[in-house]
């Protein structure tokens, strides 16, 4: 396009930023509805490093370059714009939401406001396993008809969560809050090992189940850990892995095979279930 050449991969240009040029050339753009393709080659510099392309997902994000929202009041803007800093939203999707909020009762925005400065304000942390809790200890903590022997480690509090879904355990948790990671620069002083290690020593656990995600930085967790409960005795374990119930052995990648046969087990323990 720029350098004449039939080979797309002759021009120096970065292939995704010439092929979204010469798509919006072909078309009026998707932001400000404009048919001029020449605008584009003369702030071509611009908008590739203001441009941001996504593409496993496909978005395209535009910056001031590229027809920025235009809003009649500056309340409406700085809501939409805190909303966008949400993850998962996007400046369409705020103004989505903005645009809802102002829909409905003043009651009922005021409500919701009231609802998420409370729960910032007043959410506080177990004690005991860090899980978020409305008081000093967490409901699973002071809960009694649970096994207070079994804890399971697990890297943030959405992994509790979505344990307690299953309604298949009935011990207690350990958020470690994150897992060892040097590439991030966190670090065992970053997380909450040794508190793990300190519950362990003052109560009467039997066993230590660590449900973290099956890759290097979790086996690198659980190693560490297994390494400072190892003198006190106690049971470790760990999740059992393998191929995803209705998965195909086709798709399975070669750890995750290896390590079902590696713990296979009798036809009749998975039956029973």
């Amino acid at each position: 396009m720029w350098c004449g050449s039939p080979d797309p991969h002759a021009c120096g240009v970065d292939l995704q930023i010439r092929m979204l040029v010469v798509w919006i050339s072909r078309s009026a753009c998707l932001w400000c509805g404009s048919p001029d393709p020449h605008w584009l080659y003369q702030n071509f510099d611009k908008l590739h490093h203001q441009t941001a392309l996504k593409s496993t997902d496909r978005e395209i994000r535009c910056t001031c370059y590229l027809c920025t929202m235009q809003f009649s009041s500056s309340l409406l803007e700085n809501a939409v714009n805190e909303f966008a800093r949400l993850p998962g939203i996007g400046k369409k999707t705020a103004l989505r939401l903005v645009l809802h909020l102002l829909k409905q009762d003043t009651g009922v925005v005021q409500v919701l406001g009231e609802t998420i400065i409370k729960m910032r304000q007043e959410i506080q942390f177990c004690h005991r396993c860090h899980n978020v809790a409305d008081g000093e200890t967490c409901s699973i903590c002071a809960n009694q008809m649970r096994k207070q022997e079994l804890i399971c480690v697990v890297e943030t509090i959405r992994d509790v969560i979505a344990i307690e879904s299953t309604q298949q355990y009935n011990g207690l948790y350990h958020v470690l809050g994150g897992i060892i990671s040097p590439l991030d620069g966190i670090g065992p002083d970053q997380l909450t090992i040794e508190s793990l290690v300190t519950r362990v020593q003052q109560e009467q656990t039997e066993e230590v189940v660590f449900a973290l995600n099956p890759n290097i930085q979790g086996d690198t967790t659980i190693y560490y850990t297994q390494k400072k409960l190892h003198p006190l005795g106690v049971k470790v374990t760990t999740i059992a892995r393998g191929i995803a119930f209705g998965g195909e052995l086709e798709y399975a990648d070669e750890m995750t095979l290896a390590r079902s046969i590696t713990n296979r087990q009798p036809v009749e323990n998975y039956v029973s279930r």
